[in-house]
């Protein structure tokens, strides 16, 4: 039986480790050719191991999202070797540390923009010509809760996210009469850098999961994988343009317990506009 992405070429970048990793091997069950766009060669390769035991063509291409360069060698390399590209993930993106907003520095936000929102850009655009003379494409990119909530000391990180969140949105409106469709994942999951915090602060990490209406993490391949197979199969032929909030819910906010004052107010038609909340 054929699988969903059957033939289809897509390149992940940051596919070493953690979520592109989990993707790649995602798009691999389903038939899919794959780039394995990495800045370290031995993880590129190490992945393209484990592809080639699920069957699965891949090619390591050792990637450094912040040079111009590198990435449109990505997309030559790709269409090189396969032909063509079909899918694009722009997964892969450098942290800075994390500090209070008057302690940012001009270089955190440098290392954030360059490998956020204008290695996404850089990316698109190599493979906007590629996919429209195809007449098709999928693109998924990646966005944070962190961006939306406004989370703290990740104030250059939350704005390189949210910058990304409207390249999509722009992208879909300019590109989807070419048949190219663009999405972004907003992702809580077990990645290295989450396993490697959640170590340093078990305690913080078990509080923050009781907040989550599912309470644990995402699996990288499972959970995240599965979503971004469904953004670039023909199963979302109708989706373009939008966030979708993969982390179990956490990005509904902390629940609210209901405090009910007075038993007799529940009984009462108008008992909704009456209740209290802590």
């Amino acid at each position: 039986m054929a699988g969903r992405l059957e033939g289809k070429v897509a390149i992940i970048t940051g596919s070493g480790q953690g979520i592109g990793r989990g993707i790649a091997r995602r798009y691999a069950r389903e038939g899919a050719r794959l780039v394995i766009a990495e800045w370290k060669q031995h993880r590129a390769e190490r992945v393209c191991g484990e592809l080639a035991e699920l069957g699965a063509e891949a090619i390591p291409v050792p990637t450094d999202i912040s040079d111009r360069g590198d990435v449109g060698r990505m997309v030559e390399e790709a269409v090189k070797h396969f032909g063509t590209v079909d899918i694009l993930v722009n997964n892969a993106q450098t942290f800075t540390p994390n500090v209070p907003f008057e302690e940012k520095t001009e270089e955190m936000w440098w290392v954030s923009l360059v490998t956020g929102p204008m290695a996404t850009f850089r990316a698109m655009q190599a493979v906007y010509p590629v996919m429209k003379q195809a007449g098709e494409g999928r693109i998924v990119c990646f966005a944070s809760l962190n961006g939306e909530v406004g989370q703290r000391l990740t104030v250059d990180y939350n704005a390189s996210k949210e910058a990304i969140r409207s390249i999509v949105k722009t992208a879909a409106r300019e590109w989807g009469p070419d048949g190219i469709l663009v999405n972004a994942i907003a992702p809580g999951a077990a990645s290295p850098v989450y396993e490697a915090w959640a170590a340093r602060q078990p305690e913080m990490a078990a509080a923050n999961l009781k907040t989550k209406p599912i309470q644990r993490m995402g699996d990288p391949e499972e959970d995240i994988g599965g979503v971004a197979l469904f953004l670039a199969s023909d199963d979302s032929r109708y989706l373009t343009g939008h966030t979708l909030f993969v982390d179990g819910g956490a990005w509904l906010g902390p629940s609210r317990e209901r405090v009910k004052d007075d038993p007799e107010t529940w009984k009462r038609p108008d008992r909704f506009r009456n209740a209290s909340f802590d």
